[in-house]
């Protein structure tokens, strides 16, 4: 019988956590050997330097190894202070290049690196149980979700698509104009910022591909995001999908006031 613990930190969840454990551990170790390098230097200069300099680094310890126990505790569903979450995500935006780097070295796709750090994401934000109007939720997607035949423009304006059902653009504005809520399609990240910053959003729903979806979320911190990866039958960057299922349920994951009509 799978225990709690397994179900909750599921595979995908356990290859980032443990680089970015691993990744802590070298940090540490690295930390410490610069300190006891740096400890005769400091102390000629002042008898207080080294340990003003050895409690800056145990400090930097505590806070990677703080926030990885504080990511775990949060996976298992242990309840914690708002501090913590951003603690937590502290440590994993420093950790993130880290555990790429030892990936690599592990030979572990990049690719699987970040489907695990997107997986990490969304429990943390489900734990944290985030709920806001839905007029303050975002649907932010790429712009290869519609067909590339289509002639209409909706990156400026989405309500030009004609929800004709030749894609997933149509679905996702009948989810927004049914839950009342923002929909942008951005053609690369920096218009995704610049949407994101003008539409003042207090949590995202994304799509995109796993490159995009782990820079984004990072880019945007500290609002949550829940990640749904894209589909990609033709390849990456065309005519991809999503579930529309995926979106709706993470609609009312986070929407605090759902509709009466769709509550039920």
């Amino acid at each position: 019988m799978v225990s709690a613990v397994e179900m909750a930190v599921n595979p995908k969840k356990r290859v980032f956590l443990a680089l970015v454990l691993f990744s802590a551990i070298v940090t540490a170790v690295l930390l410490f050997f610069v300190w006891k390098v740096t400890y005769l230097g400091f102390e000629a200069i002042s008898q207080f330097l080294p340990a003003a300099f050895g409690f800056l680094v145990f400090g930097a310890i505590v806070f990677l190894f703080a926030g990885e126990l504080a990511i775990v505790l949060a996976i298992l569903g242990m309840p914690l202070p708002k501090i913590l979450y951003f603690w937590s995500w502290k440590a994993i935006n420093f950790l993130f290049p880290f555990a790429v780097g030892l990936g690599r070295i592990l030979n572990i796709p990049r690719e699987k690196v970040e489907q695990s750090f997107v997986a990490v994401n969304n429990a943390l934000v489900k734990q944290h149980h985030v709920k806001v109007p839905s007029e303050r939720l975002l649907i932010l997607t790429p712009h290869c979700l519609q067909l590339d035949t289509c002639p209409r423009k909706i990156t400026r304006n989405i309500e030009n698509c004609q929800q004709c059902g030749g894609c997933c653009v149509g679905g996702l504005l009948g989810l927004c104009h049914k839950y009342h809520m923002h929909f942008v399609v951005a053609t690369g990240g920096t218009l995704a910022r610049q949407m994101v910053a003008k539409a003042r959003p207090k949590a995202i729903i994304a799509v995109a591909c796993e490159r995009d979806l782990t820079s984004g979320i990072q880019d945007v911190f500290p609002i949550p995001v829940i990640a749904i990866f894209n589909e990609r039958p033709f390849g990456p960057c065309f005519n991809t999908r999503v579930s529309i299922d995926k979106v709706e349920e993470a609609i009312r994951l986070l929407s605090e006031d759902l509709p009466e009509e769709v509550s039920a």
